[in-house]
């Protein structure tokens, strides 16, 4: 997750109404982090999730997209205000929300990107730990907890 996200990446407490005012919070966020037009990326969001629900179950959603400027897979983390209606697969509304974009060229990457972020966020216990922290600072340590210590 190091590779992936940085602190500035999380975002404790968005207030989104819908997925779509999420995806343009989330794609603002990702433009101020990789330099790419947020317009793109909110487009690249869209059409993926034209192609199919990228709300997982569980309260969680990996939207994901690729641009071909980007030099590296790029992530953001947020929690919601308030759960929203994503069209999740189990039809639950979705609080948590882990952002992945990747170079158009970075096939392999990407999808082991979007299988480490699905494997965390598989993790029950883990979820509630993002739910109830108390800062982004703590998110984020959750989030990269694993790879930082030896053990792991």
């Amino acid at each position: 997750m190091l590779d992936l996200i940085t602190p500035l990446a999380i975002l404790p407490n968005l207030k989104a109404g819908n997925k779509k005012q999420a995806l343009q919070e989330l794609a603002r966020k990702a433009s101020e982090l990789t330099g790419q037009h947020e317009r793109a990326i909110f487009d690249v969001l869209l059409e993926r999730e034209r192609l199919g629900t990228t709300g997982v179950g569980h309260g969680i959603a990996i939207p994901h997209g690729k641009l071909s400027s980007l030099d590296r897979v790029h992530g953001a983390f947020a929690r919601l205000e308030r759960p929203i209606d994503f069209d999740a697969i189990d039809e639950q509304p979705v609080d948590l929300i882990f952002l992945l974009l990747a170079p158009e060229q970075a096939g392999a990457d990407h999808l082991k990107a979007l299988a480490r972020v699905s494997r965390l966020l598989r993790d029950q216990s883990m979820c509630e730990k993002l739910r109830g922290a108390q800062s982004g600072d703590a998110i984020y340590a959750l989030l990269t907890q694993h790879e930082a210590s030896p053990t792991a």
